[in-house]
C-alpha cells in the first residue's frame, strides 16, 4: 500500500487571493449565504487552501473583515505623538491621518463588506473593534480630554462622535453624494481639502484658536 502523499501547499499568493475573493463573496451574500467553494473557485485556489491558511470559514470571514479594515486605515493614525506636543496639534494630526485613510483607494467589495458587518455586528466586528477601532477611539477621547478637560463625559463622547462623523461621511456617503451633486464635483474634494475643512470646522465649533492649527 503506497503512503498517502499530502497535497502540496498553496501558491505563495493564494492567501491574498482568498482574502480578496472572500471580501467579494461575503460582501454580496453575507456570511450565511456565501459558500466556501464559491470563494475558492473565485480565487482559483483549492478548497484545502481555506484550511491551510484560515482553518475554517468563520476564521476566513474574520480575516477578510480585518483585511478590509486594514486597507482603509493609515499608519499615521497609529504613530506615537512627539513628547510635549500640544493637544490641538494632536487632534489635527489625528484628523488628517483618518481623512487620508478614508480617501485611500479601497475596493468596493472591501467597503461593502465593512459596512455590512458594522451594520449588523457579529464576531468579526467584535474582533475589528477590539484590535483596531477601540484603540483609535480611546486615543481620540484622550486627546479631547487633554484639550478640553472641563467637558463632561457625555459631552466628550458626543464631541468625539461629531469629529468621526464628519470624516466618515466622505467615505460612507460618497456614492449618494456623487448621485446628488455629480461625480466630478465630489472628486474635486481632495483629502487635503477635506482635512483642512474638518480641522477648521471642529476647532471653530469647540471655540479653540491656535496659531498654525485653526483660525
Amino acid at each position: 500500500m503506497s503512503p498517502v502523499v499530502p497535497p502540496p501547499p498553496p501558491a505563495p499568493d493564494a492567501r491574498q487571493r482568498l482574502l480578496e475573493a472572500a471580501a467579494e463573496i461575503f460582501a454580496d451574500y453575507g456570511y450565511e449565504g456565501a459558500f466556501v467553494r464559491q470563494i475558492t473557485q473565485h480565487a482559483g485556489v483549492n478548497v484545502a487552501g481555506i484550511n491551510y491558511y484560515f482553518g475554517d470559514k468563520e476564521q476566513l470571514y474574520i480575516e477578510a473583515v480585518k483585511h478590509a479594515h486594514v486597507c482603509s486605515t493609515s499608519d499615521a493614525m497609529r504613530r506615537e505623538f512627539p513628547e510635549g506636543m500640544h493637544p490641538a496639534d494632536k487632534l489635527t494630526h489625528f484628523i488628517r491621518g483618518m481623512v487620508q485613510a478614508m480617501h485611500a483607494p479601497a475596493s468596493p467589495a472591501s467597503m461593502k463588506l465593512m459596512m455590512r458587518e458594522m451594520a449588523d455586528p457579529g464576531k468579526a466586528a467584535h474582533v475589528v473593534v477590539e484590535e483596531f477601532i477601540r484603540p483609535m477611539a480611546f486615543r481620540l477621547r484622550d486627546i479631547l480630554w487633554e484639550l478640553l478637560p472641563d467637558l463632561t463625559e457625555p459631552k466628550l463622547l458626543m464631541t468625539g462622535f461629531s469629529v468621526i462623523g464628519q470624516i466618515l461621511f466622505y467615505r460612507q456617503n460618497r456614492p449618494m453624494a456623487e448621485l446628488i451633486f455629480g461625480k466630478d464635483h465630489v472628486e474635486r474634494l481632495t483629502a487635503e481639502m477635506v482635512a483642512d475643512h474638518v480641522v477648521a470646522f471642529t476647532f471653530r465649533a469647540l471655540g479653540i484658536r491656535r496659531k498654525g492649527v485653526a483660525s
